[in-house]
Formats: structure tokens, C-alpha cells, sequence
């Protein structure tokens, strides 16, 4: 296996797994919430010390490519609390449309020991636009409070 945290230079990321942006598109684009570039993107690592993601969202929509390894599931809960699972890599999908407005957490399934996805943000990622998940969260979706509870800094 390919030591991709020390290749691409990865960090630690404050959802679990780590990262780096690798693109801020130059220039801004005016959002409600103030200007952002019109497209950023970061490689994101999910590994055995570090296999899942912490539930969040943000406003932006983001795309998910699977690179290498896998697989990964992601949990995705929609605007109307509907929950929604898909398995990238290992004869799932290699792409991902996770919403604006969606909270999403990823993990590693299968046996899978990592998964490198990129992440295209459109608008441009920016920390204000994102919202990792409270307990108080769980109390809004109680319908799917036991499955997303993992994925939940307590």
C-alpha cells in the first residue's frame, strides 16, 4: 500500500482522517455569506488510525472522486431527514454529489484499510460555511439518531 499521507503530504483534518487543498480557484464569486473562490478542492484520507469522518455539512455543494482504495460509505442525510448510504470503490460507485445543505460523514467499510477521495467545493470551501454535528442534531433526526450516533463528537 502506498503511503499517501506522507506522498501528497496530508494533515490531520478536524472530521477524522486527514487532508490537503491541493486548488483555490483564483478570483471570488459573491455568495450570500460573503465572497468565496468559485471552486476549491483537497485530497481527503480516511486509513486505519483514522477510518471515519465526524457527521457535518456545509453550504457549498461537494464532489467526491474515489482515487484509490476503498471501500467507503458514505451517510448522507438529505433536507427532508432522509438518510441515504453509498459505498464507493469495491464494485460500488466512484463518484459522489453530496448536496449543499446535506450532512454527510464517511467511514471505511469491507475491510478496506484506506480510501483516497478528491473533493471539488463549489462555491469555494470557506470553515464558516461548515457544521459539524451536535448531539443536538440527533434530537431533530430521532428517526435516525442510532445510525448516525457514531459519526457524533460527544
Amino acid at each position: 500500500m502506498r503511503d499517501w499521507r506522507h506522498e501528497l503530504g496530508l494533515e490531520p483534518h478536524g472530521e477524522g482522517g486527514w487532508f490537503r487543498r491541493i486548488y483555490s480557484a483564483p478570483g471570488e464569486t459573491a455568495t450570500a455569506h460573503g465572497p468565496r473562490p468559485s471552486a476549491t478542492s483537497i485530497y481527503y484520507l480516511l486509513d486505519e488510525e483514522q477510518p471515519s469522518g465526524l457527521l457535518h455539512r456545509n453550504r457549498s455543494d461537494i464532489l467526491h472522486f474515489l482515487i484509490d482504495g476503498g471501500p467507503l460509505e458514505y451517510v448522507t442525510v438529505d433536507a427532508a431527514g432522509a438518510l441515504t448510504r453509498t459505498v464507493l470503490g469495491a464494485d460500488g460507485e466512484r463518484f459522489l454529489l453530496v448536496p449543499g445543505g446535506w450532512w454527510k460523514a464517511s467511514h471505511l467499510v469491507g475491510g478496506a484499510r484506506h480510501g483516497l477521495v478528491a473533493e471539488v467545493v463549489t462555491p469555494g470551501f470557506d470553515y464558516a460555511d461548515h457544521e459539524f454535528a451536535t448531539p443536538a442534531v440527533l434530537d431533530e433526526l430521532p428517526h435516525l439518531a442510532e445510525e448516525l450516533r457514531e459519526f457524533v463528537r460527544h
